[in-house]
């Protein structure tokens, strides 16, 4: 872990959670609007597929001069390009899949919790 894959992992952290915050906000609006949790964030992680793949698909496809660099300083390069390659391609795949799904676990157990507070108020 050189100083270079460091600073590509905050990168990563960075672009990570652009993309989750956005999936997670309009999987919220939905459900404020009166939607099914479960309808919520699959309606918000298909109204984001695209731009989440196309930022993706540019962002390693970018990267790629930096993974197969050759000559001076050529080994700094390929250490951040290869961090960040891999990161990025992980990144997205969890964005897809684990986001949407820990947003439909933890938003169910908030949903549970508030409407007991709210009966035994009542």
């Amino acid at each position: 872990n050189d100083v270079y894959i460091q600073i590509g992992l905050v990168l990563l952290i960075g672009l990570g959670a652009k993309t989750a915050i956005l999936v997670v906000e309009f999987a919220k609006q939905r459900h404020d609007e009166g939607e099914n949790v479960s309808e919520a964030v699959i309606e918000a992680a298909a109204s984001r597929f695209r731009p989440i793949l196309m930022t993706a698909f540019s962002f390693v496809l970018g990267v790629v001069p930096l993974v197969t660099a050759a000559g001076a300083a050529a080994g700094s390069r390929r250490s951040l390009g290869t961090a960040v390659f891999g990161g990025m391609i992980a990144a997205t795949l969890m964005t897809l899949f684990v986001t949407p799904s820990l947003y439909r676990i933890f938003q169910g157990f908030m949903s549970r919790f508030f409407k007991k507070k709210e009966e035994e108020a009542a």
